[in-house]
């Protein structure tokens, strides 16, 4: 029996639950498939953390979890800790020295969800978001000056490096190939950031001869804002900084119904460390405790895990679990305009995994 390490790092807010959530499903599969099982070990890294030691996690966090197979991770942020230092501190801490330069989005309406788009003309969204996750605009580079005083300045710079765009394109590019419309959308603001978001467009050119079964083009990000919500079925794979990126998927996740469905993927892809996933939704502090978070985006997040440490078919029957489960109105919850509780929505997956029908 094959057996994996996955570090769980539930964080704050509504991760403790849907991340606790997550790891029911998870050992229901391995009980149902028999082949694999899972070893979860428990970090409490967070906010609390940090208000007990002053840090977001041990000096030492990333050695405790580097020769796992996987971390599963909930949310990051608390209203009483500035958000600088509990991103900074936590998730970059984590997804920048592993190296998790690829954060992969997939966006799609799953069964019973009504999505604000219900009235656009053509098939239903069914994107996936490529984010460069390592570099861009969250590169961390930057400082204050003359702080308090009338001629104070601050600056944050946009790092990109050839290598960086080269290999997030060659990444986004492959994975174009690898879908059925083997398209690929580069989002853009060479317009007006005339430096590095040209010599972004340029290598993006460049790598896109290596994949000439590949149909790509180039769109502004504000005008892609537009696209996504107007003319959706023109996009497949979409490929973007680390900013943009980070806001065209939230938009995405709107789309496809809630913030409370979406799933993500910061990969390591040469696995010389181990890649980090998260449902994308945040902490959401004003509903924590109460019991009502939605669970599925940790769901859908678990099967890229599944997927990523080789166990497919896990993944195949947890995603037709969660669309089963979908599909019933009277399991969706406050976010998605239903009254279930997370613990409902949890059970009836399980029970849709231990079934005989997926």
């Amino acid at each position: 029996m094959k057996r994996y390490r996955i570090a769980a790092i539930p964080g704050d807010g509504i991760g403790k639950e849907v991340i606790a959530a997550g790891i029911e499903v998870l050992a229901a599969l391995a009980r149902r498939d028999g082949g694999f099982d899972l070893a979860f070990d428990h970090f409490d890294w967070g906010s609390d953390y940090y208000k007990a030691t002053g840090l977001m996690m041990p000096q030492d966090g990333r050695d405790q979890i580097k020769n796992h197979d996987a971390i599963f991770f909930g949310a990051v942020g608390a209203p009483d800790v500035p958000d600088h230092i509990s991103l900074w501190g936590l998730r970059l801490a984590i997804c920048q020295p592993f190296d998790q330069y690829a954060n992969v989005r997939p966006t799609r309406i799953l069964p019973g969800i009504v999505s604000p788009l219900r009235h656009v003309a053509g098939p239903e969204l069914d994107w996936v978001i490529v984010r460069e996750n390592s570099e861009g605009e969250y590169a961390g580079v930057g400082g204050r000056v003359h702080r308090g005083l009338p001629e104070e300045v601050a600056t944050d710079v946009s790092i990109m490096t050839r290598a960086g765009v080269e290999r997030i394109f060659r990444f986004a590019f492959a994975l174009a190939r690898s879908r059925l419309r083997k398209l690929l959308t580069i989002v853009t603001k060479s317009n007006a950031q005339r430096h590095a978001m040209v010599m972004w467009d340029e290598i993006g050119a460049e790598v896109a001869r290596e994949f000439p079964d590949v149909a790509w083009d180039k769109m502004l990000v504000d005008a892609m804002t537009m696209r996504m919500t107007m003319k959706p079925a023109t996009l497949d794979t979409i490929v973007a900084t680390n900013l943009h990126a980070d806001i065209l998927s939230d938009l995405a996740a709107s789309l496809a119904g809630s913030l409370g469905i979406a799933a993500t993927a910061n990969l390591n892809p040469e696995r010389k460390f181990p890649s980090m996933f998260e449902p994308i939704h945040g902490s959401a502090f004003d509903i924590a405790g109460k019991g009502i978070a939605n669970p599925v985006g940790a769901f859908w997040t678990a099967t890229m895990m599944l997927e990523h440490i080789g166990e497919r078919r896990a993944a195949d029957r947890l995603m037709r679990a969660i669309e089963r489960v979908t599909a019933d109105p009277a399991l969706h919850t406050p976010d998605l305009g239903g009254a279930a509780t997370t613990r409902a929505v949890t059970d009836a997956v399980v029970a849709a995994i231990l079934g005989d029908n997926v």
